[in-house]
């Protein structure tokens, strides 16, 4: 991995910080390709949980602007290229991953940096944390999957509230709209993170990873199609060895000893 991501394997799950603390955390090409290469891996040696932090002050402050510098540019730059090449296919892969994907937001979560958070399966933030969609302050919309999230999490008049203004938000103000999952003191926020990757990791991996399918294509699902979905996925849980096991140590009251398959 490059310098810009740092990647560190516990014994089932894989810690990735975002590596560009000078500068908040915000994303230059390097980081992008750094960051979905970390993400691949994880994927390809069955790591069964994730945690995404960063360096520093900040999580992540968005797209690194000095390499939009428009005195610096030749014309007008073609942003879909960007978020084609690097936005879309960042949150496709963290949504598609077959595990959970803990986000622990250490501070100032910004622009795609907010949003990135956002694709996750849960998110933890420190309290001094503030999460800011700050596109409206450049002339943009909210790209990295924040004007999809954004209304789904909160509702159209608090998503675009935020969105047009980019009036920061608080990580509890986050939390007590339905942001996030949890705000916890600064000292508390890896540690807590680092904890509940680790208890993810050692869970039934099968059945959380249908559970984040589930949860995700309820958006888009009708009820019946949605039930259906529902039936398949409960065979193949029903058929997997956790379940087995997850049943055997509840009948013999002992703590399970998942497998994750």
């Amino acid at each position: 991995m490059t310098e810009t991501i740092l990647v560190h394997t516990h014994e089932n799950w894989t810690e990735i910080t975002l590596n560009r603390p000078e500068r908040l955390n915000s994303f230059n090409e390097e980081m992008h390709r750094g960051l979905y290469a970390a993400l691949e891996t994880a994927r390809d040696t069955g790591a069964r949980a994730v945690l995404l932090t960063g360096a520093g002050r900040g999580f992540c402050a968005g797209q690194d602007l000095g390499d939009r510098d428009p005195s610096k540019l030749d014309g007008p730059p073609d942003l879909s290229v960007t978020v084609r090449t690097f936005y879309a296919p960042l949150v496709r892969l963290i949504r598609s991953l077959d595990c959970p994907v803990v986000c622990a937001v250490n501070g100032v979560a910004a622009g795609a940096g907010a949003n990135l958070s956002l694709a996750c399966d849960i998110v933890l933030a420190a309290e001094s944390a503030k999460f800011i969609q700050s596109f409206s302050k450049v002339g943009l919309i909210p790209d990295t999957g924040g004007s999809w999230h954004l209304p789904r999490l909160l509702g159209e008049a608090r998503a675009k509230g935020l969105a047009l203004t980019a009036q920061p938000l608080t990580a509890k103000q986050a939390e007590d709209w339905g942001l996030i999952w949890k705000s916890l003191p600064d000292a508390d926020l890896l540690p807590e993170a680092r904890k509940l990757a680790g208890q993810l990791a050692s869970g039934p991996t099968l059945g959380l990873a249908l559970t984040k399918q589930a949860i995700q294509a309820a958006a888009t699902d009708t009820l019946s199609d949605h039930l259906e979905m529902e039936a398949d996925m409960m065979k193949r849980c029903g058929e997997s060895a956790d379940y087995a096991e997850g049943v055997s140590a509840f009948l013999e009251k002992r703590p399970p000893a998942f497998k994750g398959h």
